[in-house]
């Protein structure tokens, strides 16, 4: 089996549970096709019959029945012509909505590790773009292929019995038509893994460039970054425009041949009628057969293009699904039983994004249950990293990391971020509403626990005067927001799901003092009966904390509240010393 047919059956499975339909609609495509091989035959019976011949109605054998004959297959074949467009359509369309959600649900339980290898753009092409080239594979090439191959054996068959002469010089354009494609599909294949490729490039610029807009605008470099994009526009331009060139070659070169052979079937045809071997209604015949012919055979050269596109996107589409390496379950493992109470133990935990390049190195620490810690210490020191393992978005290379004595490693992860609440610096926020920011589509949490939330996080101040409250919109990542506003419902959304661990990254990095007493507020109260992590550069915000880890290398070299620190005169004294000045 080829490579193409090969990876165009990795579709079946998306293909099996409507192939009832797809047969229903090669069925109607089998009536179609009898409908259009029976109107050439009718009109050759007419006139040998009757305009030749002169024969003189009689009942059905006459003009008038054979006229109703024809019309009715005209009626058959476009009313059936309209159901089968409208089926097959539909049933392409549910196959590929299947494929776009297999697509996006494996996007899901990518882990990080793997994640950080692909572009968004990458990832995008292939969920859009990609899926979409298989739009025109099920909506037309599939039914349209088997209607064609249909068509041309109806054909042959046809014109084999009617005249076998005629039509072995009517099939002597096919080897041409064949050569034809043969030349070309080496270059369409080549050039649509370019044009695939460009397309992919492109989807990453715009995704990068929309989100750092603000960096490009400040920096002044948009005549830079439009050179950039106008290299690789300039590219696809070129890609397409070989890939128009070839595609408008095919027809008119099956146009040429197509009258070739008709002219050659004309010439033995006539000379044929001339000597009396050959009926007149027969060569009338022959030459709507040979268009006919040569239509399912362009179609097919034009099928091919659409074809090669198809397995190209296949395989980019089944290359995104095939990437299960360490791919998440996250059911797999024990739930927790009940909300834990809150422990969190490192025990000799050593981790690194790049096997050898430790970034924890035999980390110990031990928070009990409702403690509010901080992780401080130079950048690169691997505090951000704490809080990543402890939500499993990576795993460990040694050691332990148990939530109330039990081991992360054995809990689903669904289970275990059920639990643990992140808020991140950059916060996110998706484009709905505030409410629908809160909850995040989780319907268990009511509207009063969505403002009991937002009062809670201090948030409420600013929403009570918003006109729609909490349905007020929200654009793209909350761009009509502050930063303190946005990290506040940042806050909300993580007390609404009511976690038992809280941990905050650098959730004060990026705000002025007055929102920093705001948070600060937010904090304490959310803080009440849950551990709580902080990641903290402003060390003015963390001196409450009940411990405090000071981190270096990849280890902790400190640890205690602010004044034994203090006291001790050890790096984190340097570090707050330095601050303060």
């Amino acid at each position: 089996m080829n490579k193409k047919a090969s990876m165009l059956l990795r579709l079946w499975p998306f293909m099996k549970k409507r192939a009832w339909l797809l047969l229903l609609c090669c069925v109607l495509v089998l009536v179609i096709n009898f409908s259009e091989l029976a109107k050439p035959y009718i009109l050759e019976i007419v006139i040998d019959r009757y305009l030749v011949t002169g024969k003189a109605d009689a009942g059905l054998d006459s003009v008038w029945a054979m006229a109703l004959a024809y019309f009715l297959c005209v009626l058959i074949g476009s009313g059936t012509n309209i159901y089968e467009a409208v089926l097959v359509n539909r049933t392409g369309q549910s196959i590929l909505m299947d494929l776009r959600r297999a697509v996006f649900s494996h996007i899901q339980k990518m882990p990080m590790s793997t994640l950080d290898r692909y572009s968004s753009g990458r990832l995008i092409t292939r969920a859009t773009n990609d899926v979409e080239a298989l739009n025109e594979l099920f909506s037309d090439v599939l039914v349209n292929l088997f209607k064609d191959v249909f068509m041309l054996l109806g054909i042959v068959a046809t014109m084999l019995i009617m005249n076998w002469r005629l039509a072995l010089v009517a099939f002597t354009g096919v080897p041409l038509v064949f050569l034809v494609t043969f030349v070309i599909r080496g270059k369409l294949r080549r050039n649509f893994v370019v044009i695939k490729a460009l397309i992919g490039r492109i989807n990453g610029f715009f995704a990068e460039n929309l989100s750092g807009m603000r960096l490009v605008q400040i920096f002044r470099r948009e005549k830079e970054k439009l050179r950039e994009f106008d290299q690789m526009n300039d590219d696809y331009y070129k890609a397409n425009l070989t890939q128009v060139k070839m595609n408008s070659l095919m027809r008119p070169v099956m146009e040429v041949i197509n009258s070739l052979v008709i002219a050659a079937l004309v010439w033995f045809g006539c000379r044929a009628v001339g000597v009396g071997g050959l009926e007149v209604g027969v060569l009338y015949a022959f030459t709507d057969y040979i268009k006919r012919f040569f239509e399912p055979i362009n179609d097919m050269a034009e099928i091919y293009a659409t074809i090669q596109s198809a397995v190209v996107s296949t395989e980019r589409v089944f290359e995104l699904l095939d990437d299960k390496e360490n791919l998440e379950d996250l059911d797999e493992g024990q739930a927790l039983a009940q909300r834990p109470q809150g422990r969190i133990e490192f025990q000799d935990v050593w981790f690194a994004y790049v096997p050898g390049n430790w970034v924890l190195r035999g980390v110990n620490f031990v928070i009990e249950p409702g403690q509010s810690v901080a992780f401080v210490g130079a950048t690169g020191a691997g505090k951000t990293t704490i809080i990543s393992l402890v939500s499993r978005f990576y795993e460990i290379q040694k050691g332990r990391i148990l939530l109330d004595s039990v081991d992360i490693s054995t809990l689903s992860k669904r289970s275990l971020r059920r639990y643990v609440a992140v808020v991140l610096q950059d916060v996110f926020l998706f484009s709905g509403t505030i409410a629908e920011n809160v909850r995040l589509n989780d319907k268990q949490i009511t509207d009063a626990e969505v403002d009991q939330a937002l009062k809670l996080t201090c948030a409420d101040a600013f929403i009570r005067e918003l006109p729609e409250g909490m349905a007020h919109p929200v654009t793209e990542r909350g761009s009509t927001f502050s930063a303190g506003q946005r990290q506040l419902l940042s806050f909300a959304r993580a007390i609404a799901h009511d976690p038992a661990v809280f941990v905050l990254d650098e959730a004060t990095a990026s705000i002025d003092t007055q929102t920093e007493q705001l948070i600060q507020q937010s904090v304490k109260n959310m803080s009440v009966g849950r551990t709580t992590i902080i990641i903290a550069h402003r060390l003015s915000t963390i001196r409450e904390c009940d411990c405090i880890f000071v981190m270096q290398s990849g280890r902790i070299v400190e640890q205690g509240n602010h004044e034994a620190l203090m006291e001790l005169g050890g790096l984190y004294h340097s570090l707050h010393t330095t601050q303060a000045l």
